[in-house]
């Protein structure tokens, strides 16, 4: 079982107990934090793709460090003009544990399809 959830701006795979490196999420080493865009949840030959994210499915994981990335240079060069400008960088940065995938979800389209069927019916 894998999903394809959204954070710090960027998509990420993930299946259970994988470790990866994403943009700093607030929380203390070693506490659980919900990650709740899903773009995808995938089960064998069931997939389940969101319109755009999943409604009611989430990823749980666990914090395992804080950290910052190496070091990199901005270098600015203009020839002949005596510019050089010279500039670091590095970017913070959280490690996670995947653990549980939540996949009691129906995509959000679905789901605002099937409460709108309801209430016609109880017309």
């Amino acid at each position: 079982m894998y999903a394809v959830i959204k954070t710090g701006g960027k998509q990420y795979r993930v299946t259970a107990g994988e470790r990866l490196k994403v943009e700093k999420l607030i929380g203390d080493v070693g506490s659980s934090i919900t990650l709740d865009k899903v773009l995808v949840l995938a089960d064998g030959d069931n997939v389940t793709i969101g319109a755009p994210l999943i409604a009611g499915a989430s990823v749980q994981a666990t914090v395992l460090s804080h950290g910052r990335g190496d070091k990199v240079m901005i270098f600015k060069f203009r020839r002949r003009k005596h510019y050089r400008k010279t500039q670091g960088h590095r970017q913070s940065y959280t490690e996670i544990q995947i653990g549980d995938i939540g996949a009691s979800a129906k995509p959000a389209k679905a789901a605002k399809a099937a409460k709108a069927e309801k209430q016609a019916e109880a017309s």
